[in-house]
């Protein structure tokens, strides 16, 4: 939707709440931003609507902005919300000055709360080969549930793939032969990554003995969908994170633990390897070198436990 196509308010003048709906619709079908994210998007900006009142666009300014900033910060927001939710305004607002909405962007003097470095949480490969079979021994029993957690598990770890990927993968993007998947990922982006003989053997071991099994519950409407859930329908990504808060958590001490903490151990396990990190950026999809280099953080950071834990002199 364009700047020409919200201009329908009275005398011209476009409300927020108005000019918020071409937003998003630009960012689901022009910028291809994953649904996950334009529903963020959503709600960070129809925080901003009913914080202001919902005024012509035009009449946003600074002093609103920062009101609005300040309200959220005494609501006890984390520093990675508010800065999420500044970024929604400054991303709105560009578009609609793009747009010809409004002659001036008042968010370019909005400041976003610096983000504290967290490192992602990361099992050890020790503690991940310990979850692996016990997956794989609860596949033996010929469960297609346990079948399909035990490839689940593998390709996530194997493939440092994300879960919208892995539960978005189609049969037709298997290519068995070369171990590879083609994944989509942000912005509808696809690239090609490999993933190892346990993964592979595990794969193909869900898809002749567990597949044909579930699509038979969903009556066809599994479709080409490669990761089914327990009705016989494409997987979805909330089943994904049960498996791994409830697998994987536990050795890494947490009370909870989504799949991307699988994604971040491929990363740091692919460095500690002596990976270079242009090709781990390829694996995982980053548009920025400087996402990836986060891991050579991790890496450094049990560099350092393993010196205070073994040298004299620590």
């Amino acid at each position: 939707m364009s700047g020409s196509a919200v201009r329908g308010g009275q005398g011209g003048a476009v409300r927020v709440s108005e000019a918020v709906e071409g937003y998003l619709t630009h960012l689901s079908d022009v910028r291809r931003l994953s649904s996950a994210t334009v529903r963020a998007y959503r709600a960070d900006l129809a925080d901003l609507t009913g914080a202001t009142g919902d005024p012509e666009v035009a009449a946003l300014g600074i002093e609103d902005l920062r009101e609005w900033q300040w309200e959220a910060s005494r609501s006890g927001l984390s520093k990675a919300t508010a800065a999420r939710r500044t970024s929604a305004v400054r991303g709105f607002l560009a578009w609609a000055k793009d747009a010809g909405l409004i002659d001036g962007d008042p968010a370019q003097r909005l400041v976003a709360p610096k983000r504290g470095r967290t490192l992602p949480a990361v099992a050890t490969a020790q503690a991940l080969e310990g979850v692996l079979a016990t997956a794989a021994q609860n596949a033996r029993e010929g469960d297609p549930l346990a079948l399909r957690d035990h490839a689940l598990l593998e390709m996530l770890y194997g493939s440092g793939a994300r879960v919208s990927e892995i539960c978005g993968l189609d049969l037709d993007d298997i290519d068995p032969e070369r171990r590879t998947l083609r994944l989509r990922g942000k912005g509808d982006k696809e690239r090609v990554v490999p993933y190892g003989v346990p993964a592979g053997l595990s794969l193909d071991a869900y898809l002749v003995r567990a597949r044909p099994v579930l699509s038979a519950r969903g009556e066809g409407g599994a479709g080409r969908a490669v990761f089914l859930g327990a009705r016989g329908r494409r997987l979805g990504p909330r089943t994904v994170h049960s498996l791994v808060s409830r697998t994987v958590a536990p050795v890494v001490g947490a009370e909870t633990l989504g799949p991307h903490a699988l994604r971040h151990s491929a990363a740091t396990h692919l460095l500690d390897g002596g990976a270079d990190l242009r090709a781990v950026q390829e694996i995982l999809g980053h548009a920025s070198l400087g996402t990836t280099q986060i891991y050579t953080h991790v890496s450094g950071e049990r560099l350092r436990e393993a010196y205070k834990l073994a040298h004299p002199r620590a």
